[in-house]
């Protein structure tokens, strides 16, 4: 990870999701990725992502996780196993090899398994929900470092994936440093209008003077 990487992870990892996604509109940026839900609400995760893709197996014999000796320390492992929900791609040996080599958490669009190992590791773990039967000969490996589309979201192994209570989601490193700019202006902003209703202002008033709204439109 350079620098530069991580210095914009670490300023995104303060933040929640809901201020990165308020940023990512007011640029004009979709980068959501919809329906991916973290097994506990305490997770949070954000790091560069290490994209992985699978396809059904058909004929060939398949297996999962053999990539996961090739993933860095504070990566997060992006798969994308199309959505499926009927067979797994993540499970408990995943799970424990992944938080021992210090990797920041993984997301899948399809489902994991051996639920209570992610959360005895504390171990960030998102995906559409939880299914026991293994992918094993039922999906395959296709790619390891590619650029991914997710919910019509293109995701390329540079981009910094971010999750919390709230889902997950894939900043551009193009616009990585801009949205933590604005993401951190939202934050300081919406303390402000808290402390000011808290004072005695109303609601319509502190976000008025504070230029709340303004915060929202694209292109802020």
């Amino acid at each position: 990870m350079t620098t530069n990487t991580f210095d914009v992870t670490t300023r995104l990892a303060a933040l929640p999701t809901a201020a990165i996604s308020d940023a990512l509109d007011s640029l004009g940026v979709h980068a959501t990725l919809h329906g991916l839900a973290p097994l506990s609400y305490e997770f949070r995760t954000a790091g560069p992502a290490f994209t992985v893709q699978y396809e059904p197996a058909g004929s060939e014999r398949g297996s999962v996780g053999d990539f996961l000796d090739d993933v860095p320390p504070g990566a997060v492992v992006l798969i994308d196993n199309q959505g499926r929900t009927d067979v797994t791609v993540w499970g408990g040996i995943m799970t424990e090899i992944a938080a021992a080599r210090g990797i920041a958490g993984t997301v899948i669009n399809g489902v994991c398994r051996d639920v209570s190992t992610s959360l005895e590791q504390n171990y960030p773990l998102f995906s559409r929900g939880r299914f026991m039967r293994t992918g094993k000969d039922r999906v395959r490996l296709v790619a390891v470092g590619a650029e991914l589309t997710i919910n019509d979201v293109t995701i390329s192994p540079a981009d910094i994936i971010c999750g919390d209570a709230d889902g997950a989601l894939a900043v551009p490193y193009a616009h990585a440093e801009r949205v933590a700019e604005i993401a951190e202006r939202i934050e300081a902003t919406e303390a402000r209008i808290i402390a000011a209703v808290k004072a005695g202002s109303t609601l319509v008033r502190a976000r008025a003077d504070l230029g709340y709204h303004d915060l929202q439109w694209r292109n802020a």
